[in-house]
């Protein structure tokens, strides 16, 4: 143990005595091990602000869009108000499966659109989530001021509006809102309620940029349409979800006068599908980021090879002059060996530092959420080092080799 700490210390006095040099030979492993462990952290906080912002939305959902699932593309273009021919889901339908499905304690009708929100001369492009009086927990519309639209004023088509906080500050701005006529698309509502702000998503889309109206108002006096382009439905219980959407799948197969060797015309998802899609897919960004970053690992391995070389050549009189006095070729090898790691572990750890102050900067700064957890940090350490045990066997074996007669005669 004490040859080890003396190996040690010798390996960092070397590198103080060419510090510009083991900085530029070190710089490929601190970019290596910075970019892995900040793309890491970057992925993992996608993930937990995906989570967090699917949980947001609202528990245990099952969530039906038209379309099966080969017809995605098609699914999402009527969503945004497309292919209007085609739309396969009905108000009825979200009534049905409230009433028949055993395991479903609530659903809603939805279309989602955006619109023109103006007051006086003021006005704001905003996102309108059209449902009925059930959305209000369904999507976690948390109330601040006023009241939430009524089953009353769904089944009236009330000209009511419930709106969230940046609409109100873009038109309103230190007006109070309630009891206010505003006009989404031209049209008069009451304003009879506000939303308590949500923030950005992962996606940087903000979510308190919104106006919720009732469907049968949307559908008659505002767009002019018969049809829904999603039904959210929320589950008895998490551990219902899987069998709560296979009783919505029958019960629409049932609506829709499907024949048993035709597809459906919707697609059904529960959160815990979604969440798993979403994980998978900032999974794959992250590990192919990161294997990207991997490459500047192996570069700063090939300069610590070279720049090794380089110091067997420089202290080839030196390694004559300890073989003189007893070293053995293992001395010399561990010797060098032990320099290489120091050299990548030392590269590492800047690395490290450096994700840290990038991950930090960009929690700061930016709409990116970070999340740096031991893992990254171990593995990116790990792999810093076996590159330096793996570009430093050579120049180390080389050492270890020379002859002592020549080496003393080195010049």
């Amino acid at each position: 143990m004490k040859r080890f700490w003396e190996s040690v210390k010798i390996a960092f006095q070397s590198l103080a005595a060419n510090k510009l040099r083991a900085f530029l030979t070190m710089l490929g492993i601190i970019i290596g091990v910075g970019a892995v462990v900040a793309m890491m952290s970057i992925g993992y906080g996608a993930q937990e602000s995906v989570i967090s912002s699917v949980q947001d939305i609202g528990s245990n959902l099952i969530i039906v869009v038209p379309g099966n699932r080969e017809e995605q593309q098609q699914g999402f273009e009527r969503m945004l108000g497309e292919d209007k021919d085609k739309e396969a889901l009905k108000v009825e339908d979200a009534a049905m499966i409230e009433k028949d499905a055993v395991y479903i304690k609530g659903a809603a009708p939805a279309i989602l659109n955006s619109s023109i929100v103006s007051y006086l001369n003021k006005n704001n492009r905003s996102s309108v989530y059209a449902s009925n009086e059930k959305a209000e927990d369904i999507y976690n519309f948390d109330i601040d001021t006023g009241k939430f639209y009524s089953s009353s004023d769904v089944k009236n088509a009330s000209n009511v509006a419930v709106i969230g906080q940046t609409v109100i500050n873009k038109i309103f701005g230190k007006i109070d809102p309630l009891g206010k006529i505003i006009k989404i698309d031209g049209k008069n509502f009451t304003v009879i309620g506000t939303i308590k702000p949500k923030g950005t998503d992962q996606f940087g889309n903000d979510q308190d940029n919104a106006v919720s109206i009732p469907i049968t108002t949307a559908q008659r006096k505002l767009y002019g349409i018969d049809y829904i382009n999603m039904i959210i439905a929320q589950s008895t219980t998490e551990e219902d979800m899987g069998r709560a959407s296979e009783e919505v799948e029958k019960i629409l197969r049932k609506a829709h006068n499907l024949r048993a060797n035709e597809s459906n015309d919707f697609t059904v998802q529960n959160q815990t599908q979604l969440l798993d899609i979403l994980g998978t897919i900032t999974n794959i960004f992250t590990i192919t980021i990161s294997s990207i970053a991997g490459i500047a690992l192996l570069v700063g391995g090939i300069g610590i090879m070279n720049i090794m070389l380089v110091s067997v050549t420089e202290r080839t009189r030196e390694i004559g002059i300890r073989k003189a006095v007893g070293a053995k070729n293992k001395d010399i090898l561990f010797q060098f060996l032990t320099e290489s790691v120091v050299l990548s572990i030392t590269g590492g750890i800047a690395g490290i530092a450096f994700a840290v102050i990038v991950s930090l900067v960009l929690n700061r700064f930016t709409i990116l959420t970070t999340s740096i957890s031991a893992f990254p940090i171990i593995l990116a350490l790990t792999f810093s080092t076996v590159v330096g045990l793996f570009f430093g066997i050579y120049p180390a074996m080389r050492a270890a080799r020379l002859n002592p007669i020549e080496a003393l005669r080195y010049e």
